[in-house]
């Protein structure tokens, strides 16, 4: 008879507070074979990874449990980052066809900006997949603010990365979320402070975390866990 094969499931973890982790996340670490968790260089730690540690620490002894850590380089070089991708996608799909479940978890959403997306891609033809959410990092920011993210019918508009679309964005939003602002900021000032009417600008470094940080105005830090919400009072 021949053995099914695994489900690759794509779990949330949250912006970095192990306790914001879902139950439905947090019962599955518990008890899933395998768990994959990428990390951008050798020799350097998962944040995600760290994340579960409170729940999977009880797992330390077992047997059954096996962590896989492929290294996700931080480049924008496409054919190294296709060459990690793909090495990685065949390293989990040796556990799927042994029929063992795997976890592959990711910061915040697996939905949203998520290194799970090009596994999955890679593997959704072959395999069972399952996505949990997460908590994902700008909601958990405007919690860390205690401000409202949108209100009534305000336009919201999320923003990876600054291209030749952002003016016109500016004028069409009224709050905004750009990601990984520490890359950009003197950019994105110039951007901003040409918009006309009021503004208001926070920015939250390592959300949720120990050393979390917010401050009004772009950040003066290059942590790459940086997260600004623009508010535009047009």
């Amino acid at each position: 008879m021949r053995k099914l094969k695994g489900k690759l499931i794509g779990i949330g973890v949250g912006p970095g507070d192990s306790e914001l982790i879902t139950l439905k996340a947090a019962k599955l670490l518990e008890k899933i074979p395998i768990i994959c968790s990428p990390r951008s260089a050798p020799g350097k730690k998962s944040i995600a990874l760290s994340i579960i540690s409170p729940i999977i620490k009880n797992r330390k002894e077992d047997e059954n449990l096996k962590i896989l850590e492929p290294v996700f380089p931080m480049t924008e070089n496409e054919k190294m980052l296709e060459k990690h991708w793909d090495e990685a996608s065949e390293i989990i799909a040796t556990h799927l066809n042994k029929g063992k479940d795997v976890a592959f978890i990711t910061l915040g959403d697996p939905s949203i900006y998520s290194t799970f997306t090009y596994i999955q891609t890679r593997l959704e033809n072959d395999y069972e997949i399952e996505m949990i959410p997460g908590i994902n990092s700008f909601t958990a920011c405007a919690s860390s603010m205690t401000k409202p993210l949108v209100e009534k019918d305000e336009i919201l508009v999320i923003i990876p990365k600054i291209d030749h679309r952002m003016n016109s964005l500016l004028k069409e939003g009224d709050n905004f979320v750009l990601m990984k602002t520490s890359r950009n900021t003197e950019e994105l000032e110039n951007m901003i402070h040409e918009e006309e009417g009021k503004k208001e600008i926070i920015s939250v470094e390592n959300c949720t975390m120990e050393n979390e940080k917010i401050t009004e105005g772009f950040p003066n830090s290059k942590s790459y866990l940086t997260t600004t919400i623009v508010k535009l009072k047009k």
